[in-house]
């Protein structure tokens, strides 16, 4: 029976080198994928920082973009505010212009007898004259015919 108790050592210990190889195959497979999955995850941190770096350049740049639009937007509120000014003066010419034409209109209206009459007057005296040199031209004719 001591052999029984030999041979059942020897068949526990086969059992268990066996166990142990591969248990020692198992916690090498795992060992490279730890390796792996390490590997990877300083890549994925390079990468992540890479990322990280070029986002907050890009969130810098968005803010210097937006700063520009700011300013440049308050430029153009100063040239509309100026566009505006500047019709609210053209309709005040034009309004001015209206008021003169409208009072030069009133006026001739009111002062157009007194420019017929002047017009008239104009005519009777270029018919003065015309007949004043008419009649010394034939004066100066019959003056030497004698």
């Amino acid at each position: 029976m001591e052999v029984l108790l030999y041979i059942s050592a020897l068949v526990a210990a086969i059992a268990f080198a066996v166990l142990v190889i591969f248990l020692v195959r198992t916690l090498k497979s795992a060992n490279r994928t730890l390796d792996h999955v390490a590997n990877t995850m300083a890549g994925l941190e390079k990468q992540i920082n890479g990322i990280t770096k070029e986002t907050e350049e890009l969130l810098h740049r968005t803010n210097r973009l937006a700063d520009d639009i700011q300013e440049k937007s308050e430029s153009l509120n100063t040239v509309f505010s100026s566009v505006k000014e500047l019709g609210d003066s053209v309709g005040q010419v034009n309004q001015s212009i209206r008021h003169v034409s409208n009072t030069v209109s009133t006026q001739v209206v009111k002062q157009s007898d007194q420019i017929a009459k002047a017009v008239q007057w104009g005519n009777v005296a270029i018919d003065l004259y015309a007949k004043f040199k008419q009649k010394t031209e034939q004066n100066k004719t019959q003056g030497g015919e004698k």
